[in-house]
């Protein structure tokens, strides 16, 4: 299995020393556990984008109309340069 070897300062570590000690478990497992949570949330955030772009799109006018202060002008409207 691959493996990545990941810096700390004296503090971060202690504090991960401690944490893992009341926990019950090791600071690799700690350490692991944290990444893999991260990379899980990463993603959903991603999906959750994704199905967001997705309604939208699929809703544009609708919006458009809710919302017409909020549509970019057409060419040729607005301020004068």
């Amino acid at each position: 299995m691959p493996a990545l070897n990941v810096e700390f300062t004296d503090r971060e570590l202690e504090d991960l020393r401690q944490i893992a000690k009341e926990r019950g478990t090791s600071m690799k497992a700690l350490v692991r556990e944290a990444a893999a949570a991260d990379i899980a949330r990463h993603r959903a955030l991603q999906e959750g984008a994704e199905a967001f772009r997705r309604f939208f799109a699929s809703h544009a006018d609708e919006f458009a109309a809710a919302f017409p202060e909020d549509e970019p002008a057409a060419k040729g409207e607005g301020r004068a340069a």
